[in-house]
């Protein structure tokens, strides 16, 4: 008995040993396990989350009211602006605006954004600070669509420097109205502004002025645009007065636009002369042949209509005459006249037709006379004398001795009574070989049309070019 005592007994002093030392391995372990994390987090410091209180901001944001300009109730606070066109995009005649993208920067000093600062560096913010302080309400007058840009953030800087001077800079398109003169289009140049104005402050309370004068407004060199040449950028300044609210600083950045002109004369003016070229070919085809004239003359009539209204529809409805109106006009009266020719000419060889129809039946006699005279000069009838024979037995119409004898009798009896008489009768005979199948007007019509449209393209080009 006393045995098994002293066994239970030390198994209880075993059991008892082995369990007071496990919490000391687990402790000891827990202090291993805490010393890797210590040392790594002593390797790598991070005085942000060490640092001690609430931080001291540099810009005392809060403690100013930021919806009072800079020096309320004092003078006006001056405001510089530079200007960066980065691109001209485009321009349209249509709706007589043009789009614009530029960098705008603003100048102004704020004392209440000043902070203490060693080594006199500026810190530099992006747009949320913006909403925070007092910035200039600048605007663009007689925009129609604007747009600040936002990929892939807002594009909009702040820098503010010690002495609590800022710069605000934006990356902006705009979409502003330009009064273009159209009365020497195409050959016209064109003036456009894009004017900048505080929307609230009068003069007495912001200054808005050009910070460097003309060097305030810098361009990209590469700047191009497709049907204009970029002659010229400037900038100017004046008062804008309205009579509701007084007078406003308003800036201008003016540009000159030259006109490319080869486009239009590729596309216009060449295909208008080649028309009007193409009309006077009736003047050298037969007057007879009725189809051929009708048909030219329609189709350069309608292809002068299609290019007039090809050119209208690509410009503003205004209520003046345009340069390229009256080129493409005067083309068209040309080609309108070529048609009313062969009107002319048409008629007056159907009403010479038919009086020599009435003299051969009033003289029966010379119904061998007329025909003769056609088969010697031409070698054939015309379709209205062969009409005209049509009734006449053959016994009337003569045979080739016969018209050579008749002729010849004629032009003797002539000599007989005037030698002069004879002469005239010998040119007049020249001339009939000539307008045989070629009208009088036909013939004047070759010299006439063409002189007169060159005359015009001198006056023209030489008063709008």
């Amino acid at each position: 008995m006393p045995y098994f005592t002293r066994l239970i007994l030390l198994l209880f002093c075993l059991t008892a040993l082995v369990e007071s030392r496990k919490p000391k391995r687990r402790r000891s372990t827990g202090q291993l396990e805490m010393t890797k994390p210590s040392h790594l987090y002593k390797k790598n410091l991070d005085m942000t989350k060490i640092r001690k209180g609430k931080p001291q901001p540099l810009l005392r944001v809060e403690d100013h009211d930021f919806s009072m300009r800079p020096a309320f109730g004092g003078p006006a606070i001056p405001v510089g602006v530079d200007v960066q066109v980065e691109s001209l995009d485009s321009i349209s005649e249509v709706d007589m605006d043009f789009t614009m993208t530029l960098y705008l920067r603003h100048y102004w000093k704020d004392e209440r954004l000043a902070f203490p600062s060693t080594s006199n560096k500026s810190m530099t913010f992006d747009g949320r600070l913006v909403k925070k302080i007092w910035v200039p309400d600048v605007f663009f007058v007689h925009s129609k669509r604007s747009f600040i840009h936002d990929t892939t953030t807002d594009n909009i800087m702040l820098r503010v420097f010690p002495d609590g001077h800022v710069l605000y800079s934006m990356r902006i398109t705009v979409t502003a109205m330009c009064n273009m003169d159209f009365s020497h289009f195409p050959l016209d140049s064109q003036t456009c502004s894009l004017e900048l104005e505080s929307y609230a402050y009068t003069d007495e309370d912001l200054m808005l002025y050009w910070k460097n004068g003309d060097e305030s407004l810098k361009t990209d060199e590469k700047i191009s645009l497709s049907q204009f040449l970029i002659q010229k950028f400037h900038t100017t300044s004046r008062l804008a007065f309205y009579s509701s609210t007084g007078w406003y600083n308003r800036l201008y950045i003016n540009f000159t636009l030259r006109r490319h002109i080869f486009f239009f004369l590729l596309q216009t003016y060449f295909p208008a002369t080649l028309m009007v070229m193409l009309s006077w070919v009736s003047f050298w085809i037969d007057r007879r042949a009725v189809p051929a004239r009708v048909s030219l003359g329609i189709t350069t009539v309608l292809t002068m209509s299609t290019i007039i209204t090809g050119v209208n529809a690509s410009m503003p409805r205004v209520s003046y005459i345009k340069a390229v109106d009256i080129y493409l006009w005067v083309s068209f009266v040309f080609v309108f006249l070529s048609v009313l020719e062969y009107a002319a000419v048409n008629y007056l060889t159907t009403v010479q037709e038919r009086k020599e129809r009435k003299l051969r039946e009033k003289f029966p006699c010379m119904s061998g006379m007329l025909p003769s005279r056609t088969m010697m000069l031409d070698g054939s009838y015309s379709e209205s004398e062969a009409n005209s024979l049509a009734g006449y037995p053959r016994s009337h119409i003569l045979t080739e001795e016969e018209r050579q004898d008749k002729i010849v009798v004629h032009v003797a009896l002539s000599n007989e009574s005037n030698s002069s008489r004879k002469k005239g009768f010998l040119k007049g005979h020249v001339g009939l070989r000539i307008f045989q199948n070629t009208h009088a007007i036909d013939k004047y019509s070759r010299l006439i049309f063409p002189a007169s449209y060159i005359f015009f393209n001198l006056i023209y080009w030489s008063v709008f070019s």
